[in-house]
């Protein structure tokens, strides 16, 4: 049986992961445009999912297209059936809503800005119109309502963004600044990687209610699958998991414990690179360490990077790197004891991560190799500047009184790894 996704550029999906999760082979295939006749012609697959930018490109080629897909006006799953025959379905719909619902996002009753105008924008203007939104707005790049306007709708009680603005690589961009939007109760962005957009980490610092699009990625595959095997129900493959919870919920929390980078801030000479290195082995991920990277660069030692450039030029290096190994999914990365100086860097580092304070009593940390800690006073004065820093960055605490080992098994049982 062949099943896949089909879109334009796929490096950032996670529809393989999810559909593996599920007990079935699924591929990724890229196709341009100019490929898709060719490739509906030749109906090499059994059952195929459809994603940017091909949602309603795809609906020409289909023999039958079920009601609530015409309705929306756009397909995402696809199943051959008896005779080659093709038949569009609409997933997204029922994924939008359960990701809605799991956030406690409600539009009923508001204001709703959409941008963005493609296949998904048409799944949430359907959801949020049987949902009874009181007034729906289609943010467009053109039109009577688009961005340069945008202000007129700043009384907007949901936004909801359909758009590619922010997603991997070109991370830590957004559609709308959210500081004009003063009634703003919920922040829906369908984009998942990276977990927090920029426009998601505005409406965390604000407060908001906010969802990535990670549940109505998860929701919709679980019903495409329905799809999938509706003519064999019986060849379905058995799943796994939990039966306490809805399949939905287990893959949803699989994929983020997949995709969540383990970070790793605290004082120099805590032992966050010796527990980062551990917690990798055990976790089986890749390790990065911000200050190494920066030595790499460098050609020189940090001692004598900052001797010979001063502090300035090695914060400036330290900022790319953070905003380089942000954009990573599943690392354990370990940072330098002054990277979260920079608001910016944490915010890089809090898209795809979760951040772990290693706090450690100052009299235990390590001067040697550290060019800012020259000595015991020079440590303390430095603790209390950074300590309200850490504390306001951290989700989590990790009070390092014992062994690496001992600290690594801590986090590992901690994050349910």
């Amino acid at each position: 049986m062949k099943y896949g996704l089909i879109g334009k550029k796929l490096a950032h999906s996670y529809s393989k992961i999810i559909h593996e999760l599920m007990g079935y082979p699924y591929d990724l295939i890229e196709l341009e445009e100019s490929e898709l006749k060719e490739f509906f012609a030749a109906k090499d697959f059994d059952a195929i999912n459809v994603t940017i930018p091909y949602k309603t490109d795809v609906m020409p080629y289909l023999h039958e297209i079920s009601e609530k897909a015409q309705k929306i006006g756009s397909v995402n799953t696809i199943v051959k059936k008896s005779g080659g025959r093709l038949v569009g379905y609409n997933t997204d719909y029922d994924g939008f809503v359960y990701m809605l619902n799991r956030a406690g996002i409600s539009v009923t009753g508001k204001k709703v800005l959409i941008l963005g105008s493609g296949g998904t924008s048409k799944a949430a203007l359907a959801v949020c119109n049987d949902l009874k939104a009181k007034e729906i707005i289609i943010i467009s790049r053109s039109g009577e309502n688009n961005y340069e306007n945008i202000e007129r709708h700043a009384d907007a009680d949901v936004i909801i963004n359909t758009t590619p603005v922010g997603m991997y690589p070109h991370n830590g961009k957004s559609p709308v600044s959210l500081d004009i939007f003063t009634k703003l109760q919920g922040v829906v962005d369908v984009i998942y990687n990276p977990l927090k957009t920029e426009l998601l980490l505005q409406a965390e610092e604000k407060g908001i209610k906010f969802t990535n699009g990670l549940p109505m990625l998860c929701a919709q595959a679980v019903y495409a699958a329905d799809h999938f095997f509706e003519v064999c129900p019986e060849i379905r493959p058995k799943l796994t998991f939990s039966e306490k919870e809805p399949l939905e919920e287990s893959i949803i929390k699989e994929i983020e414990k997949l995709c969540t980078n383990i970070i790793f801030i605290g004082m120099p000479g805590c032992g966050k690179s010796s527990i980062g290195k551990a917690v990798a082995e055990i976790a089986g991920r890749e390790f990065y360490d911000t200050d190494a990277i920066v030595e790499e660069i460098t050609g020189m030692s940090n001692q004598d990077f900052l001797h010979k450039y001063g502090e300035a030029a090695f914060r400036e290096k330290e900022a790319k790197i953070a905003e380089e190994v942000g954009k990573k999914s599943g690392a354990v990365i370990s940072t330098g004891g002054g990277i979260v100086k920079n608001p910016q860097n944490v915010k890089h580092l809090r898209q795809n991560g979760k951040l772990i304070f290693i706090d450690r009593e100052i009299e235990k940390l390590s001067l040697v190799g550290r060019p800012l800690s020259k000595d015991l006073a020079t440590l303390k004065q430095m603790y209390i500047e950074r300590l309200p820093l850490y504390k306001a960055a951290a989700d989590m605490i990790l009070y390092n009184v014992g062994t690496v080992k001992s600290a690594a098994r801590a986090i590992v049982e901690m994050l349910e790894y």
